[in-house]
């Protein structure tokens, strides 16, 4: 049983992995191909994706409370199966964005996977099914991008989207036949004023942050976005404290969860900066101080032994600690030295790959231990909702974290190593800060409890 359900949860979360980066290394061939701009290009791989998942994952977390967590993932994978089809055959960047916007579910995917690991498996293999599910997340982006550098410099870009529909098939076939049906179920209705002032509040967000450099960080239209963004949020807190069930529940943002929350956006703030950094470094013309002169291709492979080792390092314990809130602020700092080593390391792609590996530990540290925390410290029949709320948090730290690193480099053709360096002491200062952050969550939590 436990082979079975792990098997299903693992393509689950491949199918969306591997489609979160495969197309990252294809953006020039996406923008010759449809002949579009390099901003139509960047909203078609990663804009229209990251907009559209932030809108729809706390409410599809929801429903999943409500109608049952196997129906809704079987609903979203049906979706994410679609918008894959429509974008291999895209006869325009218009279509392929509208796609991008569809496959926006594909985030639901993750959260909606710890949650079933922990219905649906008992006793320690529940440790083990988070572990594996939280780490394959990264293992499987770090292969995306590999697997799309490859097929994109040899075949058509579409290919990725082929590949990426077999294995959402594959993933439904086997969540269909192996996942147990649903059960206990949360009957209370749905806050759907919530969910459209949330959705308000990230969306507009994110889009003055991936769009700041394009239009200017003081210009009306970016400044006019916080401002609805914040508005959003207040009247957000405002109306989740009237209603009797709210798509966020305000008494459970704090202690365990609130730790988890906060570990989540630094953490994705680190990884971010250093997914966009690190590939730059290594195709950047050079031969170390300030670039690598690898390939696209190339650049990918430096980043899969480090990806790759998430993994395993899911079920590592440190010095024999196995307290997820611990394991958080463990795997933060360790991202943090990661990146603290960049400053000061000086080599060609060895080194690279090698302290990669050490930032990779970090992140199969605190993956794995987010959604334990997660499963710890959230009533039951509120995980959809607030597994969701979780992978958001890493979501809008990891756009933060590419815009911030692509703040350092914009302006240069060809950044000198002090650019480099400055992105490698944010992305560390990010994980350093999120260290106190999770351990001073931890402690109010306790205070609150006795």
């Amino acid at each position: 049983m436990e082979r079975r359900v792990l098997a299903a949860i693992s393509a689950v979360v491949l199918s969306y992995g591997l489609l979160q980066t495969m197309l990252v290394p294809a953006a020039n061939h996406v923008q010759a191909d449809l002949h579009t701009s390099s901003q139509g290009a960047t909203w078609a791989v990663l804009s229209a994706m990251l907009l559209s998942s932030a809108a729809v994952t706390p409410v599809l977390g929801r429903l999943a409370d409500r109608f049952g967590q196997r129906t809704i993932l079987l609903a979203c994978l049906w979706i994410y199966l679609a918008g894959a089809l429509v974008a291999a055959v895209a006869p325009s960047i218009e279509v392929l964005i509208a796609a991008r916007v569809l496959q926006g579910v594909g985030l639901t995917l993750v959260p909606l996977s710890f949650a079933l690991v922990k219905s649906s498996l008992t006793g320690p293999a529940v440790g083990r099914g988070l572990a594996l599910a939280a780490t394959l997340v990264t293992g499987s982006a770090g292969a995306g991008l590999l697997a799309g550098g490859l097929i994109a410099d040899h075949f058509s870009w579409r290919w990725l989207f082929v590949i990426g529909a077999a294995v959402i098939v594959v993933a439904l076939v086997l969540t269909s036949r192996d996942l147990p049906a649903d059960e206990a179920r949360d009957a209370s209705p749905i806050d759907w004023s919530g969910a459209a002032l949330l959705a308000v509040a990230l969306t507009t967000l994110l889009l003055a942050v991936t769009q700041g450099r394009a239009w200017g960080w003081t210009s009306w239209q970016v400044l006019g976005l916080v401002g609805l963004a914040l508005l959003s949020a207040a009247l957000l807190v405002v109306v989740e404290e009237r209603v009797a069930a709210p798509l966020i529940d305000l008494n459970l943002m704090r202690g365990g969860l609130l730790a988890a929350h906060l570990g989540a956006l630094m953490l994705g703030v680190n990884q971010f900066m250093l997914y966009t950094l690190l590939p730059h470094l290594a195709q950047a013309p050079g031969s170390g101080a300030s670039g690598l002169g690898l390939s696209a291709t190339a650049a990918a492979a430096l980043l899969v032994p480090g990806a790759l080792l998430t993994i395993p390092a899911g079920r590592w314990r440190p010095a024999r600690v196995d307290e997820p809130r611990s394991l958080l602020a463990v795997g933060l700092a360790v991202s943090s030295v990661g990146a603290g080593v960049l400053l000061v390391a000086r080599g060609g792609p060895l080194v690279v790959t090698a302290v990669y590996v050490l930032v990779s530990l970090g992140y199969g540290i605190a993956m794995a231990a987010l959604p334990r925390l997660v499963a710890r410290e959230c009533p039951p029949l509120r995980l959809g909702s607030v597994n969701a709320v979780n992978t958001v948090a890493r979501t809008v730290g990891g756009a933060f974290g590419s815009q911030l690193a692509a703040l350092v480099l914009s302006g240069q053709s060809r950044p000198g190593r002090s650019a480099y360096d400055l992105g490698f002491a944010v992305a560390a200062a990010a994980a350093v800060i999120g260290v106190p952050l999770v351990l001073a969550a931890g402690v109010r939590q306790s205070r609150v409890a006795v």
